[in-house]
């Protein structure tokens, strides 16, 4: 470095684990550091829950069916639409569903008084600029709409945040399935706590779960080091890039399935 100044991001992340190694900084801190430098660089493309692993509500459903959809998804925002998925009308709190709960109440609910009204944001918005109009709007939602207009998916600040912070479990966290979702017909993203067995009946693939629990332990293992965000490799019938990593360990990673064999057929886009 010149004059012993960063003269890019890569030096100064240099400069900051060397202050952790000097106890300057604790490993908590260097990771959430590494994370606001890494948002600046990320796009919601990139970590937003796509449109097929949407939890949704229906405007025209029944009121018993809505419940029932909030209940079990113990959400606390859903996306309301209209004719198809690809029309966002609305977002619906849970909460404005609770006076309907008393059988007295069920008579007078129509969904359109209860609709908030959606942000959308494009697939290419930077997580640092989308995490700034979050703050100023005091939104915690957004839908992430393509070329077309279309609704490709949803970003919370929860998923924003968790670029910065790590991982935010709540007591629903591991109640909602797969930490696998599809970005394009043959793309995904996984998280690296996805177990290997999992991963494994979602692809049809054959990975050995002797050694390593998740996929995150299996791809770290084939770097032999702790790989970077960007860098790839390639693992049986798939292609793994490192979309979020810190100095401690893989969080985000995008797939990609090198031949039919590895899109299940069951999920194919539509």
């Amino acid at each position: 470095m010149l004059g012993g100044e960063p003269q890019d991001k890569e030096q100064l992340i240099e400069l900051l684990k060397d202050a952790r190694q000097r106890e300057l900084l604790d490993t908590d801190a260097l990771s959430m550091i590494e994370g606001v430098l890494q948002v600046s660089d990320l796009r919601v493309r990139d970590i937003m829950i796509p449109r097929a692993e949407m939890v949704y509500l229906r405007r025209d459903d029944p009121l018993e069916k809505i419940l029932q959809v909030a209940v079990k998804s113990a959400h606390s925002r859903f996306p309301v639409i209209g004719d198809d998925r690809g029309e966002v009308v609305g977002i619906l709190l849970a909460k404005d569903l609770l006076s309907f709960c008393v059988d007295s109440a069920r008579r007078a609910f129509n969904i359109r008084d209860l609709l908030r009204s959606a942000v959308f944001v494009p697939e290419s918005k930077r997580l640092n600029v989308l995490l700034k109009e979050f703050r100023a709007s005091r939104n915690h939602m957004a839908i992430v709409v393509d070329e077309y207009g279309a609704a490709a998916g949803l970003v919370t600040i929860e998923d924003v945040l968790e670029q910065i912070v790590g991982e935010i479990d709540d007591e629903h966290d591991y109640d909602e399935g797969s930490g696998i979702f599809r970005r394009g017909h043959n793309e995904f993203s996984v998280k690296a706590r996805t177990l290997i067995e999992d991963f494994n009946e979602y692809f049809g693939s054959d990975f050995s779960d002797g050694e390593f629990d998740t996929i995150g332990g299996l791809v770290v293992n084939a770097f032999g080091r702790l790989p970077q965000r960007g860098e790839t490799v390639e693992l049986g019938r798939f292609r793994f890039s490192v979309l979020r990593a810190d100095s401690r360990r893989v969080h985000l990673l995008s797939v990609h399935a090198l031949d039919e064999g590895g899109v299940p057929p069951e999920t194919a886009v539509q």
